[in-house]
This record gives C-alpha cells, sequence and structure tokens, in this order.
C-alpha cells in the first residue's frame, strides 16, 4: 500500500523564568505579551483543519509563568507602568517607557496602528530627550495602552473590547488599561485548556522539556563541550552534577501529569541538545521519544548533508526517518529535524508574501517526496513504498512577530494546502512511531554530544564570559550538596533557585553570538537566582556574584547574528538590521585608526538574499569626501570555477587586493546605477543580468539575490569592498579583511 509523505511539525513554547528568586518580581513581560499573541491562536488556527495534526512543546518554566499570570500574582515592570495612573508616573518610568515600550518589529507591531506609529515617528525622528520633555500624560497614557494592545493577536480582533479599543486609537484612560489587563488574563487563561482538549481529540499531541530547561549534556559534564571542539576552553571549574538531571526530568513529568491528565510521551531536549550521558535518564522517567537537529545525526553518522541549489537533500533517506536508541532503561526514539525548512519558517518565510511562503514549503515538501521516489526499485511514478517522517521543529513564538498579521495569513494558506494534498500527511510523532516503529537503530554510546546549533555546545559554554557563568554556577551548587539537611522538601527555594540557574537562556546570551537590549537584565536575573540559593542556605553572597558577568556597554565589530530581511531603502531601520553582522571602520577603533568617510559596514543573510549596509560620515559628499563607485567582489576559496583580478586600474599587488574573483557589482555611488559582471576563461570579465536592489538615502542598503551567486548551502564565500573613481583604484572599504558569508 503506498503511503503519503508523513510530515511531523513540532512547535516549541518557552521562556526562562523571568521570575526573579529575590524578592518574587517578575523582571520582563515576554511571558504575559507572548501568552497574548502566540500560544493559543496557534492551536485556534490549526483547529480549522481538523486532517491536520501537530505537535507542541510547552516547557515547564513557561507553563508555571502563565499560571502566576493567570492568577494575578505576577507583576512586571512593564505591567506595574501600564497600571499606574498617568499623573503619578515618576522620572525613571517615564525614561523606561520611553526606551522600551516600543520593544517588538515596529513594521508589524507598532506601523500598522497610526497612535502608536506617531508616538514611534516621535522617538526616533525628534529623540528621546525630546519626548520627555514634550510628552504629557495623554502621551504616556496612550503609550501605555498600545503596547500591551498590540500584542494581542488579530484572531483576538472581532473580541467587542478588542474591537473597541483598536477603533479608540488615542485617549485611553487607567480603567482602559486595567480592562486591557483583564483581557490578556482572559486569553492566558485559556492556552492550557485548548491544548489539553485538542490533545485529548486527538488533532495535538502536547510534550514537555526539562523543567527549567538546561542544557542536559553540560549539566552531566561541563567537558561535553570538547566533543564537538575538541580545544574548547573550558570553565575553571567541571560541573558534573548528573544527579540533577532526574529532578528536572521528574518535576516537568508531574507537571505534565497535573496539567493534561495523562503522561507524555514526548521529550523536547532543552536546545535540543542530547548526548549518550543523559538518554538513560530520559528512558527511565518513561518518555518515548526525544527530537534533535540534522547536525546531530551527520555528526553520529559522519555524514555531511548535502543540498542542491534550492536547499533539498541529496541523500534524504538518512534523514526523514526516525531512530531507535538502545539504553539499558529502555528503547528511546529519536527524530531529527530538517534544519533549513525548519529555518525557512523561522526566518525567511515571514519577508515573503504570505500565500508564496506556504506554496513554497509545500514544493520543498513535494521535492522530498519526488527525491524519495527515485530511489525506490519502482521508480517515482509510484506512490512511496515505505513510510518516511519529515520532521520540521522550530520556536513557535518568536518568528511570527515578523509575519503579517502574526503569521494567520501564512498558515491558513499553508494548512488550506495540506488539507488537500493527497501526497503529503500531517502526523503527530507519538503517531507515527507508534505505527511504523523505527526500523533503524544508532547506537546509543555513538550518539553526538551537540545542539541544534552546529551540532556543538558553542552557544552555551567555552566563550570568557559563558565560562565565568558556569564557573559562578559550579560553587553555587557545590554548596548546596555541602547542606544535606536542604532537601527539596525543607528548602525548596534553594533548590527552585538552583533549577532557574541552570537554565539555558543565561548562557544564550552571555559573550558573543548573541545579543538584545536586554542582555543585562538577563544577566542580573542569572545572578539573582545563584544569590537566592546562597540566601536560602543562610549563607553569604559571594562578592562575584554581586558583580555583572560581562561589560553590556561593548560596541564594535561581530558577528551576524541571526537571519535578517531588511527593506531596501536606504534608510538603515535599526530593527531590520540589529542581528546582522558589524564592521567598524572610520573613528570607531580609536584614535589609531584610520579616518574615513565610511562609518561601519552591516551586512547578514537569509534564504533569498545577502544584504549589505554602509554608514557613511554625518556630512559625507559622494565624490568629494568620498569616492564614487563602490566595488562588490566576490571570492571563492578552493572553489573550481573562472576567475580573474579585479577589473580596476591601479589595483594593489598585496594580498587581498591581487585575489582572483568570480563576480563583480559595481555601484555608482551617484547615479545610483549597477553593473553586474561574471569571470569568464582567461582573466576576462563579461556582463551578465543581476538582480540587486540599491538604495541610497541616510545609508546605502544592498540586496543580492543568491541566485546572482553560483552558490550552495553551506558554501563559505568572502567579499571584498573596495571603492574606486573613473575605473580606477581607491581604497580597500575593510583594510586588508575579506567578509566571510556563510550561506544558509
Amino acid at each position: 500500500m503506498p503511503h503519503p509523505l508523513y510530515v511531523a511539525f513540532i512547535w516549541h513554547q518557552h521562556q526562562p523564568l523571568y521570575k526573579s528568586r529575590i524578592g518574587g518580581q517578575y523582571r520582563l513581560p515576554w511571558v504575559r505579551l507572548h501568552g497574548t499573541k502566540d500560544y493559543l491562536d496557534l492551536v485556534l488556527i490549526l483547529s480549522r483543519y481538523p486532517k491536520l495534526r501537530q505537535t507542541v512543546n510547552l516547557v515547564p518554566s513557561l507553563i508555571l509563568q502563565l499560571e502566576d499570570y493567570i492568577e494575578g500574582t505576577a507583576f512586571d515592570p512593564y505591567l506595574t507602568a501600564a497600571l499606574t495612573p498617568e499623573n503619578q508616573l515618576t522620572l525613571e518610568q517615564k525614561h523606561f517607557i520611553v526606551e522600551h515600550f516600543f520593544d517588538g518589529n515596529h513594521r508589524t507591531l507598532v506601523d500598522p496602528h497610526p497612535r502608536y506609529a506617531e508616538l514611534y515617528a516621535q522617538r526616533q525622528h525628534e529623540g528621546r530627550g525630546w519626548c520627555l520633555e514634550h510628552w504629557g500624560d495623554r502621551d504616556y497614557g496612550d503609550l501605555l495602552a498600545w503596547h500591551n494592545l498590540a500584542w494581542i493577536d488579530p484572531i483576538f480582533w472581532d473580541d467587542p473590547e478588542i474591537e473597541g479599543w483598536l477603533k479608540q486609537g488615542r485617549n485611553f484612560t487607567l480603567s482602559d488599561r486595567q480592562r486591557i489587563y483583564s483581557k490578556q488574563r482572559e486569553i492566558i487563561s485559556k492556552i492550557i485548556p485548548q491544548h489539553r482538549q485538542m490533545q485529548e481529540a486527538g488533532q495535538l499531541e502536547v510534550i514537555t522539556s526539562p523543567y527549567t530547561h538546561p542544557i542536559l549534556p553540560l549539566l552531566a559534564d561541563t567537558n561535553a563541550g570538547r566533543v564537538a571542539i575538541p580545544n574548547m576552553e573550558l570553565p575553571q571549574h567541571r560541573f558534573q552534577w548528573s544527579e540533577d538531571i532526574p529532578r528536572h526530568l521528574s518535576k516537568a513529568w508531574t507537571m505534565y501529569q497535573e496539567r493534561f491528565g495523562q503522561n507524555p510521551r514526548g521529550l523536547w531536549p532543552s536546545e535540543q541538545a542530547v548526548s549518550p550521558e543523559i538518554l538513560p535518564y530520559i528512558a527511565e522517567q518513561g518518555f518515548k521519544w526525544i527530537c534533535s537537529d540534522e547536525a546531530v545525526l551527520g555528526w553520529t553518522l559522519q555524514h555531511f548533508f548535502h543540498r542542491d541549489g534550492a536547499g533539498n537533500l541529496f541523500e534524504p533517506e538518512y534523514l526523514y526517518r526516525p531512530y531507535r536508541l538502545e539504553t539499558p532503561q529502555g528503547d528511546l526514539s529519536i527524530v531529527f529535524r530538517d534544519h533549513r525548512l525548519s529555518d525557512l519558517i523561522g526566518f525567511t518565510y515571514g519577508a515573503m508574501e504570505p500565500r508564496r511562503a506556504a506554496s513554497d514549503l509545500v514544493g520543498h515538501l513535494e521535492a522530498i517526496a519526488y527525491s524519495l521516489k527515485q530511489r525506490q526499485a519502482a521508480g517515482p511514478e509510484t506512490g512511496l513504498e515505505q513510510p518516511w517522517l519529515v520532521t520540521i521543529a522550530l520556536d513557535g513564538e518568536n518568528c511570527w512577530e515578523f509575519y503579517q498579521r502574526d503569521g494567520e495569513p501564512f498558515l491558513n494558506s499553508l494548512y488550506e494546502k495540506l488539507s488537500h494534498h493527497q501526497g503529503i500527511e500531517l502526523v503527530t510523532v507519538a503517531e507515527f512511531i507508534e505505527k511504523f516503529p523505527p526500523t533503524a537503530a544508532l547506537p546509543s554510546n555513538r550518539l553526538h554530544s551537540g545542539s541544534w546549533v552546529d551540532g556543538s555546545l558553542t552557544t552555551w559554554i567555552g566563550d570568557q564570559a559563558k565560562n565565568k557563568a558556569w564557573d559562578l554556577l559550579q560553587p553555587a551548587r557545590q554548596m548546596l550538596a555541602q547542606h544535606p539537611e536542604a532537601t527539596e522538601e525543607a528548602n525548596p527555594e534553594a533548590w527552585e533557585a538552583l533549577y532557574a540557574a541552570e537554565g539555558s537562556d543565561w548562557f544564550w546570551w552571555f559573550g558573543e553570538g548573541h545579543s538584545s537590549n536586554q542582555d543585562a537584565m538577563f544577566d542580573q536575573l542569572f545572578r539573582e537566582h545563584l544569590a537566592a540559593i546562597y540566601q536560602a542556605l543562610g549563607e553569604p553572597v559571594p562578592e562575584n556574584v554581586l558583580s555583572p558577568v560581562e561589560d553590556h556597554e561593548r560596541e564594535g565589530d561581530r558577528r551576524p547574528q541571526s537571519f535578517i530581511h531588511p527593506i531596501i531603502d536606504g534608510i538603515g531601520d535599526e530593527q531590520d538590521w540589529d542581528k546582522a553582522g558589524r564592521i567598524e571602520i572610520g573613528g570607531a577603533r580609536g584614535t589609531m585608526h584610520r579616518s574615513s568617510a565610511i562609518q561601519r559596514v552591516w551586512y547578514g543573510v537569509d534564504h533569498l538574499h545577502f544584504y549589505l549596509r554602509i554608514d557613511f560620515k554625518t556630512g559625507t559628499e559622494i565624490g568629494k569626501d568620498c569616492p564614487p563607485e563602490l566595488n562588490l567582489l566576490w571570492y571563492y576559496p578552493d572553489r573550481p570555477m573562472s576567475i580573474s583580478p579585479m577589473p580596476l586600474s591601479q589595483r594593489p599587488d598585496r594580498e587581498p587586493f591581487n585575489y582572483l574573483f568570480h563576480h563583480h557589482l559595481g555601484i555608482n555611488l551617484v547615479s545610483q546605477s549597477v553593473s553586474f559582471q561574471q569571470a569568464r576563461d582567461h582573466h576576462q570579465w563579461h556582463p551578465r543580468k543581476g538582480r540587486a536592489q540599491v538604495a541610497l538615502n541616510k545609508c546605502l542598503e544592498i540586496a543580492i539575490p543568491w541566485a546572482d551567486l553560483p552558490t550552495d548551502p553551506d558554501w563559505t564565500i568572502h567579499l571584498m569592498l573596495v571603492l574606486s573613481n573613473g575605473g580606477q583604484f581607491q581604497d580597500g572599504v575593510t583594510e586588508d579583511h575579506l567578509i566571510p558569508l556563510q550561506m544558509p
């Protein structure tokens, strides 16, 4: 009997513990705001399509905080300000409101609402100081209201009260804001019951994660970081507290039973991080399956997943199946997500027209089915002879901020197509495994120790700041062990503080790789959890726990932190580029650095384009203060292709200016005209059609489709930026440095 292509969506819903263990106050509002925007609507949209099944992971630390907000016992600084009469706001609160009450993607959360957009424009164009000087009570009252209204998902906008507030637009009172807060609690209160109801109806499988989302392999042994990176610099103190693993699993298991009336079947290991050492604990607790990333499977099999130019696997039979892991405590099944398909939803489709994005995803699934059929003896004209499972697993909350109407048009279009597709069937992971138990086995002792990020653990350990955090956690854990009388029953405060401090999120934000405008608060929360351990034990808090782990005022070069999707208009919107890589040029590195009209270069990618932005010194006159031509030259190391010297005269005969390049994009900064060339044999350059977008206004912004460049997924290429005048070399923008670009 032929099979459809089975597809398992797993949505990961998680927030760290924002509740300080000192004083019990919530430091950040993201549970409350995402609770009104992202958790309930996702499954309500799915309920419109009863043929489709999916899996949702609700992390225990998220559930606990949702319940605090439902009970009315959680108050974060944002909520406290919103419930304060406008004429009683302190100057400190006003500073906080001006700085933080536009947090969120302004294109989707702010711009659609005229009054909110008006206030945002004033802050951006007039400055924060101007707002503090000129805004009155009505301005603050409206901003306090809109910051909460904008985070209510559009699926709820037909609610009479919400519809009334949206139409009202301005002149919000304290009473209005109190009713908005009540509406938030009403929406949040429906999240768990809706998930339970859909699970009991068979359309949903709800799974869980370790209690506070810790990296289990690193709890077992911080030396696990060296499995993928043998020369990793480790913390001074080795953390080995594997006995904490069953505690996190047991607490998650019990919480799940109490809220869903049954045992969980699946476990989402925090950050999809796995290792041989953690498997027996997971199996012994009773979990039936876990998930991880394709990179972990690749490391385990010693197999690199090659993709074609469209991003589809050449060897799909390795990835699209569950595997069996044998442990002394029983077998576990494990599925590995398709990293690229998951990233397309998480980082790229939000920038596309919703129907086109949905069609693109369905097209990828159809290509997978066709590729699997080609490997059958009967050929691609027949159905699939065996059941294959494509796993798409990703964060289920943050990506929708970049979609039209929080993703509803995209999801409706996608689900409509899949509901009527004869060759694709959506399933939960548990039902697939129960119906088609895995036939392929992975030796448990050979399972790679890694996560969804590059198959390594470097996002959470190995960096100087991350290691410092582990060196703060280890003595606190040791101190708890030195108090045997402080059992979980006798001293729950100490243990709850430990569990909170062991969460993965603090290490994620420390050091290089990730940053936000709340880095200092994440640092503070981590140390407050640590301090609470000592306080609960009656021990003095060490001085190093009272000082920030790192300096949060740093500026300078950095690599891209995530995918970006800027609008190419020459404005340089700060949110469009906040996750981009950055290279400081003129005057930004101190007095010894050369003077330059170009102040900094920003760069980043998504699955469709490479993006570049150049900031000029204020008052720069192109052609006078800066040469009028910018040249982008692509260097492909170790790739067989036609190459040629850069097509400029007077170029220096030194590296890297004497390298041989394959593509050249020339931009006339005065006319904003573009020319595109490709190297041919005998060091010749030939013009070809290009589709680059260029805009010069406050800055220069450029988008170049990957389709214009001969690249494959996961290639590393290098870019040189050179200024010229009349075709004559003038200067290298980044001096002697090439910009490395990783194809997504």
